[in-house]
């Protein structure tokens, strides 16, 4: 089911939609946000109550338009699906976005990170990562407690909430669902689609081929008991 919840405008705040920023300073960090986001909306396409959305504007904080955030992607359990032109969390039965991801780009300053990292800490991720795509280096912090703590290993670590497995290579961030496939990009998801049809397409045609072998044994078989009929032989009684 999908729901549309109303934006809210009481005591005349206003909550944009947008805080004018781009959505990716460059196609890398861009293709990243999309990856990520896409392949966690496919992991939990059966679960009604899983909002994934990326670059949406959190507003924490009824009353207050400042207090904002908009995570490449987030991820909130116990929300239903649906459109929001942004995350209003006291509409939302006040659930924070449990798993939230950043890229790192260009335009990245180390103080902006520092205040995002505040923010995800005061008010209720649980999972935060933050993947650098130039240096291929992965950070996670895990709420413990009440503080987002770093996690020791990211090669190899199992997220909690969404059961995926990071690993890197020397050229990439790899993440694998909890059945061992791994996140796929858009092209490799089309040419997976593909193949399957190829596959299922060849399996058609061997059917097909094997039904054509079948009836012709049996016209042959047909034509073999007719010739003896001519010459009195019965093919049942030899």
């Amino acid at each position: 089911m999908v729901t549309q919840l109303p934006s809210s405008t009481q005591k005349g705040i206003i909550y944009p939609d947008s805080d004018g920023q781009s959505m990716a300073d460059n196609t890398k960090q861009f293709e990243l946000i999309v990856w990520i986001k896409n392949n966690l909306e496919l992991l939990f396409a059966n679960d009604s109550n899983v909002f994934v959305a990326g670059d949406l504007l959190w507003y924490s904080v009824e009353d207050d338009n400042k207090l904002r955030q908009a995570p490449d992607v987030m991820v909130v359990f116990g929300r239903q699906k649906g459109y929001r032109g942004s995350y209003q969390q006291w509409l939302e039965d006040n659930i924070p976005p449990q798993v939230v991801f950043e890229i790192w780009s260009p335009g990245n300053r180390i103080s902006k990170m520092a205040k995002k990292l505040e923010f995800y800490e005061r008010y209720g991720v649980e999972e935060y990562y933050l993947y650098e795509p130039d240096v291929v280096d992965l950070t996670g912090w895990q709420r413990r407690n009440s503080r987002l703590e770093v996690i020791d290993q990211m090669v190899g670590w199992v997220s909690p909430r969404l059961g995926v497995r990071f690993e890197l290579t020397e050229e990439e961030l790899q993440i694998y669902r909890p059945d061992g496939d791994r996140f796929l990009t858009f092209l490799e998801l089309d040419q997976q689609r593909q193949q399957e049809r190829q596959r299922a397409e060849q399996a058609e045609a061997a059917v097909e081929q094997e039904r054509d072998r079948a009836k012709q044994a049996q016209a042959e078989l047909e034509a073999l008991r007719a010739l003896l009929q001519e010459r009195g032989i019965n093919l049942e009684q030899l």
